[in-house]
């Protein structure tokens, strides 16, 4: 008679009771992942080997197994925090040990720039070129840029829009009632249409440029009884006129009648021009802005304008987008590639990982990408505390990736994953390791008491 099966019950009771209160302890702790406890009996083997009607010495624990499973993505609108949504563990690294790996994506910025959690592990990941462009390859913890975005000089404009076929030819005349080609600013009524858009040079500074539309009356030099409109330009306010070379050139006299820009021929039946069909250049002089500010060229200097580098070649102004049809004059497309400097303001991580700065003057671009890992036997990694794991050889070599790549989950932006724990469950497994505990402390009483019967037989 013996009390190995009563204590090994208590020892087993117990240790259910520690896993319990440890899994109760985490259940509003991000990233966790509960535990269960695993028992195995326990026989004694003889030289022999056991046999049939062998009775048990109890039992043991043998294993502490996590569990992962999904824990539910709660929204935080915080967006430095991360929820992944599948399968995947975050890497982190502190420059010393080996990788680390979690669940819980609560992360900050600290004053060098680096993705970090509140154990200032940083987030590894790939890290992208000044252009935004990620490059795959080893993973490095992910530093956010420090500096503000540079200028971007305007390289292309591209306009869509409609002339009224309907309008009346608005060109100025001479003494004799011919047609004369020339503007005035001041006088609307030598104009149909007009609108207007902002570039850049390359310094980054703004230059409006109002670009004005004039109906002729004079018939398509080709025959074929299409209209002919004027383009008019305008820098800064400022007439901006070819001159015979095709260079540049601003009047002495800025309210004085130019000459057009270019000219937009329509086909007698409407619809797109007849001319131009390719992209034309658009040469902007020196000026000053509304703020003052003296503004540089585009390009700086004409005479050594490299047509194939944006930084040193004209504007490209596409007008082939435009149309003339019997409706009234509608822009429905204006963009321009050219930007002014700003400052970071923000980031912003995608599903996929990507995380984007944004800057103060509205651009984007890519500052890194997250990279994921999984494992073959997850429950083969080993707790190390502070909601991270490392690996060991029952998990096997991490397998990485980004967001969304094979069996690897995707992000959620704003959110993190809640603890798996079923605070229900625990407490009925809690009452049943109690009882358990009981039963066992009560088969040590009740041997006890046999032995007290057999001490007392006279």
């Amino acid at each position: 008679m013996g009390f190995q099966q009563g204590l090994s019950g208590l020892n087993a009771a117990s240790k259910n009771l520690e896993i319990i209160g440890n899994n109760v302890a985490n259940a509003n702790t991000y990233g966790v992942k509960s535990s269960r406890a695993e028992f195995s009996d326990l026989y004694a083997a003889s030289l022999s080997g056991a046999g049939s009607s062998s009775v048990g010495i109890g039992t043991k624990l043998a294993s502490v197994a996590q569990q992962f499973t999904q824990g539910n993505i709660s929204i935080t609108e915080n967006p430095m925090d991360l929820a992944i949504n599948g399968g995947g563990f975050f890497q982190l690294s502190d420059g010393k040990n080996p990788t680390f790996y979690s669940r819980n994506g609560q992360f900050k910025v600290d004053k060098q720039g680096n993705i970090v959690n509140n154990d200032q592990l940083k987030l590894m990941g790939y890290p992208a070129d000044g252009t935004g462009k990620i490059t795959p390859g080893l993973a490095q913890p992910l530093q956010l840029p420090t500096k503000g975005i540079e200028p971007q000089v305007t390289g292309d404009v591209n306009i869509e829009f409609n002339l009224d076929s309907r309008a009346k030819p608005t060109a100025p005349v001479d003494a004799g009632g011919n047609e004369i080609s020339g503007m005035s600013l001041t006088d609307p009524s030598t104009y149909n249409n007009a609108t207007s858009l902002t570039v850049y040079d390359k310094k980054g500074q703004p230059v409006a440029v109002t670009l004005y539309f004039q109906r002729t009356k004079t018939p398509d030099p080709a025959g074929t009884g299409g209209t002919v409109w004027n383009l008019y330009v305008t820098a800064n306010d400022k007439p901006v006129d070819l001159a015979a070379d095709g260079s540049t050139i601003t009047p002495a006299d800025p309210n004085a009648p130019q000459l057009p820009y270019t000219t937009l021929i329509f086909p007698k039946e409407g619809g797109s021009p007849l001319q131009p069909l390719v992209k034309i250049d658009l040469n902007i002089p020196e000026g000053v802005n509304a703020a003052g500010a003296t503004t540089l060229g585009i390009p700086v200097d004409p005479a050594t304008a490299d047509p194939n580098n944006p930084a040193n070649r004209a504007i490209r102004l596409d007008l082939t987008g435009a149309t003339e049809n019997g409706s009234s004059f509608a822009v429905t497309n204006l963009t321009q590639d050219g930007y002014a400097p700003g400052q970071l303001t923000g980031i912003q991580v995608e599903k996929d990982g990507i995380v984007t700065a944004r800057y103060s003057n509205g651009q984007s671009k890519a500052a890194g990408q997250v990279e994921l890992a999984s494992f073959r036997n997850n429950q083969g990694l080993q707790a190390m505390g502070g909601n991270v794991w490392a690996r060991s050889n029952a998990s096997g070599e991490p397998v990485v990736g980004v967001p969304g790549d094979g069996n690897l989950g995707v992000l959620s932006p704003g959110s993190l994953e809640e603890s798996n724990v079923d605070l229900t469950a625990e407490l009925v497994n809690m009452v049943t390791a109690q009882r358990v505990y009981q039963a066992n402390a009560q088969s040590i009483k009740t041997l006890n008491d046999v032995l007290q019967t057999l001490v007392n037989l006279r």
